[in-house]
């Protein structure tokens, strides 16, 4: 076993309430008395109460009942909490404040070497991202709650900016973080259908005594990823679009998530995918004009036409100064 696996074996062994000797805890868990010597020692200094009683009849014990024990985690371990808590920040976690507390708990109970090897191992890492919006923390604890303990909210909800709210009824199902965003997935009442909820748009939240059951076979990430997403050989609400430029160019699109998840063919220089029909006039071609020459559109011809129509536009907000 690992020394945090033994160290946790003499704390359960002594939480029975008996006296035992070092030679007893060797012999129960196969290890050398000199071994178990440093492991009380290490248990005393993480705080655990351990007194020992010398002489005939002796041993060691718990000063008082251990309600909360100590979680013992090695360096990789402690490495992997600390660069997760980095990367939650970036992603705007709701409890960041929880995790920040967490984080500097492990290293109080940590010994001189250990959390200087963490600190090195904090400071090597950077995580950068789109500044998440950090305002709807609150919300988002609400609605992760609200997940949880499978109560249904009430939300007032703006589709787009600029548009007045809307109360709706919603059981939430779950949250997904995308794309710097956060969204709640759950069956609007309004529409008696799943559906996915901008957090940013939320602009209040109540709680009700509603109660729902969510489905046991649902996955908000495959929801998401379903609705934004469809399957490259859905026909039904997708185009084709057929790319071609400089290899480069196709070779970074190809990794875009819009064009990876419904590519039906790809060379050096073309891509042909499969994508939702409603991009073709609103997010793509503002995309694909960020390219510049680097990228032509081969097909389809209406894609071609809704860029044309925004390059001229562009031409003639900015040519009127």
């Amino acid at each position: 076993m690992s020394k945090a696996d033994n160290m946790l074996s003499i704390l359960w062994l002594l939480k029975t309430g008996k006296q035992l000797t070092a030679k007893q805890l060797a012999d129960e868990l196969e290890i050398h008395i000199r071994t178990v010597y440093r492991y009380i020692d290490a248990l005393c200094a993480s705080g655990v109460p351990i007194i020992a009683d010398a002489g005939p009849g002796g041993g060691y014990k718990l000063l008082h009942p251990l309600n909360e024990a100590p979680l013992f985690f090695d360096l990789e371990e402690q490495k992997a909490l600390v660069h997760a808590a980095q990367f939650a920040e970036e992603a705007g976690y709701p409890y960041g404040e929880a995790l920040g507390r967490a984080v500097a708990k492990l290293k109080r109970y940590t010994n001189d070497e250990q959390r200087e090897a963490i600190d090195r191992h904090e400071a090597g890492l950077n995580v950068i991202s789109p500044s998440p919006d950090r305002t709807v923390a609150e919300l988002l604890q609400a609605l992760e709650q609200a997940v949880a303990d499978g109560r249904t909210v009430r939300i007032d909800y703006r589709k787009e900016r600029g548009e007045a709210a809307e109360t709706r009824r919603l059981d939430p199902y779950g949250l997904v973080h995308w794309k710097s965003k956060w969204y709640v997935i759950g069956r609007c009442h309004l529409r008696d259908d799943v559906r996915s909820f901008r957090a940013d748009r939320i602009e209040r939240i109540h709680s009700t005594d509603d109660s729902f059951a969510r489905p046991a076979d649902f996955d908000a990430r495959r929801y998401f990823l379903g609705s934004l997403l469809p399957g490259a050989d859905a026909a039904i609400g997708t185009v084709k679009v057929r790319l071609t430029g400089y290899p480069d160019a196709i070779a970074d699109l190809s990794e875009h998530w819009q064009f990876g998840h419904g590519i039906i063919s790809q060379s050096k220089g073309e891509v042909v995918s499969r994508i939702p029909e409603a991009s073709l006039t609103t997010y793509l071609p503002y995309m694909l004009l960020s390219y510049g020459g680097a990228v032509q559109v081969a097909e389809p011809p209406e894609l071609k036409a809704r860029m044309l129509e925004i390059a001229t536009a562009l031409v003639s907000h900015y040519g009127q100064g």
